[in-house]
Parts: structure tokens; sequence; C-alpha cells
């Protein structure tokens, strides 16, 4: 066998030991803040009043109350009994409501890149974030609202009726369409 050249270590300088860990810890400091500026945009809820049970899922059909407001605090939409499939809104606003629970209040946080990002819509400026007051009152599954659709359009057309105004009578959910104008997300994006 031949022997492996040693090559022999070098002693630290005095002082010097400190300064390596010193840059160690500099490196890892810079490493997370770089990290933490590369994290995706998040959506804040604060809790208002606490609801109780499930939260919905994206799937699901809710029934809320909401208020939407500019940074400026200018109102640019609201409504009462509004019921939204939450595949049909802002990414950011189905994010809010899988966080809630019924019978709660919650303040909302939506940065504009969850929102309408670099597009104008109605009264939103571009690149805006919205903030919003969301009470969910209940959610129901998308299944069993389209099933509850079906059943409501076959009962008018046995009535003789047309196309049925606004959403059918489904139990805990008013009839009531999607608001006209802005709504919180419009078209899901």
């Amino acid at each position: 066998m031949t022997e492996i050249t040693r090559v022999p270590l070098q002693p630290i300088a005095k002082g010097s030991l400190g300064k390596l860990w010193v840059g160690i810890a500099a490196v890892a400091l810079a490493a997370g803040g770089i990290a933490w500026a590369a994290m995706p945009p998040q959506v804040h809820v604060a809790t208002i009043t606490a609801g109780q049970g499930a939260s919905p899922v994206a799937s699901d059909v809710a029934l809320i109350n909401y208020k939407g407001t500019l940074p400026d605090g200018k109102v640019f939409d609201e409504g009462k009994n509004a019921v939204f499939p939450l595949q049909g809104v802002i990414p950011g606003f189905t994010k809010a409501l899988e966080q809630m629970q019924k019978g709660g209040k919650y303040k909302v946080e939506i940065p504009s890149s969850l929102g309408y990002g670099d597009k104008a819509q109605g009264p939103i400026p571009a690149n805006t974030d919205l903030t919003f007051e969301i009470e969910l009152i209940d959610f129901i599954s998308g299944q069993e609202y389209q099933r509850q659709m079906q059943m409501m359009q076959q009962m008018q057309q046995m009535q003789g009726g047309g196309a049925p105004h606004g959403a059918p009578g489904v139990p805990g959910m008013p009839p009531q369409g999607l608001p006209d104008g802005i709504v919180p997300g419009g078209p899901a994006q």
C-alpha cells in the first residue's frame, strides 16, 4: 500500500475562529432574507368574530356578507346574502374563504398579485391591494348547489316559467344572483 501524502493543517490565528463563525452566520442570514423575499404573496385574514365548524373548500359555494375597500378607504363593492362559488372569484378571495368558518366575521387583506394584478377592474386601479370585511353565513358543496339548481329549473319548467333569475332556493341561502358590477374577483383568473 502506498502512503497517502499528509498535509499538515496550519494553526488558526487567534480571533479567526470567531470571525469565521460571524461570516457563516452572515451568509445564513442573507440566504434567509433572499428566501423570505422570494416567498409568494399571502392573504392576511384577521378574525373579528370567530366562527364554528368546518371551512369551505375551493369546490364549495358560499353565502356571505361583504364590503370591499381600496387602500384609501373608498368602498368599491359590497353585498348582503351574496352567493359566490369559490372557484369563480379572484385567488385571494378563495384563499381567504378557505380559512373561515360559518358564523365568523373577518378582515381580509389581499395583495394585488392575488387580486386583479396589473389590470384595472371598474373602480379598482391596476396593482391595487384590496381589503374586505367578510361574514361567512353558510356554504354548501358545489355538487349540492348544482343539484338544487337543476331541481329549481325543473320545477319552474313544470310550472311553465322561464329561466330562473338569480340563485335557486338553496336551503340556508336566500334566492339571489351574483351581484351586478364588481364582485370579489369577477371571473376566475
